[in-house]
């Protein structure tokens, strides 16, 4: 899976359609090997970024919300913590 793509789901202040798109725009970008469009191909791209969007939208309404929400900054706390073990495990085979 992408590394940019973020979980969305159960967040505290709720996901904002921004955050959907920006993570539609990310796996569209993936599996199309494309970042941007050329001219010709750019309302395929922006369409298929509507209805992955769309698509993510919808999921995440209807997930049944469990335990305490995510925050923001507990998630950036997380990769960061995970990037410092990355890190330290390179460091240590040096």
């Amino acid at each position: 899976m992408c590394r940019n793509i973020r979980v969305l789901h159960h967040f505290e202040p709720p996901t904002t359609p921004e955050e959907i798109r920006a993570a539609a725009l990310q796996y569209v970008r993936k599996v199309s090997g494309v970042r941007a469009p050329g001219a010709r191909d750019e309302a395929a791209f922006d369409r298929a970024v509507d209805e992955i969007a769309k698509a993510t939208a919808k999921i995440l309404a209807s997930l049944p919300s469990r335990g305490e929400p995510r925050t923001r900054e507990g998630e950036r706390e997380k990769a960061r913590a995970k990037w410092g073990a990355r890190v330290a495990r390179i460091n240590a085979v040096k």
